[in-house]
């Protein structure tokens, strides 16, 4: 329960990159959203939980519109449009908080530390997130079309799928799950940092990749996929604390089990065109 806990924030948001690579897209700008909105919640945390929480998916929205805007209007690459907004994103926050450390009130850390029958609330935010979005992806024809829709885009709005409001749908997705990861990460620890939610954008697609989704489209699961990257990431990380390792070794660890991720992804593609190339008549 206690990694499950520490997993919640990064659980929710590679829920949302989930659903992006599942268009085969991609969203680098999850991390400045974590920021954005926790910095919303903080300024507005004295008017109440519910209306910090408002605050930190308002502010998450309003990011990701402007992913849209630029991927799905103007038909610019996704990587380069959100690259271009983590780092906008990320000064414009440092630039609202002057690099200075915002602490939250009691009420916020109360709710990072409730319980609502024994399980802390932000293990079933995110059991929330997760199951709500395995269904839909699973059991509904949006998620059909969400998964037509990466594993070959001209052939699925050739065969009617609106493919702009789909991938409209996916980063609106993916910036309310930063959002609302954002919003739970600072009610657990209390505080604004001015390295919040950094580098958070690669270990979430590192977590969805373990958890079998593909870099490029049209393949992946929430459940159990996803959850199993997260939890198995989340579980190197406790491990290296509890073994005491220079913090400094961390983002190294972190960047080799995404480039294992994604060089097992690559031989894995590479197989299963292989196979389809010699199974065609």
């Amino acid at each position: 329960m206690n990694v499950v806990l520490h997993a919640s924030s990064l659980g929710i948001v590679a829920v949302g990159v989930t659903i992006v690579l599942l268009t085969a897209g991609i969203d680098l700008s999850v991390g400045a959203v974590m920021f954005l909105a926790a910095i919303a919640a903080a300024k507005m945390a004295g008017a109440g939980v519910g209306i910090a929480l408002a605050s930190a998916l308002a502010v998450a929205l309003a990011a990701a519109l402007v992913n849209v805007v630029f991927i799905v209007k103007l038909r610019l690459p996704p990587f380069v449009v959100t690259l271009a907004t983590l780092y906008v994103g990320r000064g414009f926050g440092l630039w609202v908080t002057e690099t200075r450390a915002l602490a939250l009130p009691e009420s916020m850390r109360a709710f990072g530390a409730g319980r609502i029958a024994g399980i802390p609330i932000p293990v079933i935010t995110f059991a929330f997130v997760a199951v709500a979005a395995h269904l839909v992806l699973t059991r509904t024809a949006l998620g059909r079309q969400v998964y037509a829709t990466g594993h070959d885009r001209e052939l699925a709005a050739r065969a009617g799928v609106p493919v702009d409001r789909i991938l409209t749908l996916a980063y609106l997705a993916s910036g309310l799950c930063a959002g609302l990861a954002g919003f739970v990460a600072v009610a657990q620890i209390g505080v604004v940092s001015p390295s919040f939610g950094q580098q958070r954008e690669l270990t979430a697609i590192a977590a969805a990749v373990l958890g079998g989704a593909s870099l490029f489209g049209g393949r992946g699961r929430v459940l159990p996929g996803t959850l199993a990257g997260v939890l198995l990431i989340q579980s190197i990380e406790t491990a290296l604390v509890m073994m005491n390792v220079d913090p400094y070794l961390y983002p190294l660890i972190t960047a080799t089990v995404i480039f294992l991720a994604v060089a097992i992804d690559g031989l894995r593609q590479r197989k299963v065109k292989s196979w389809l190339h010699h199974s065609s008549p």
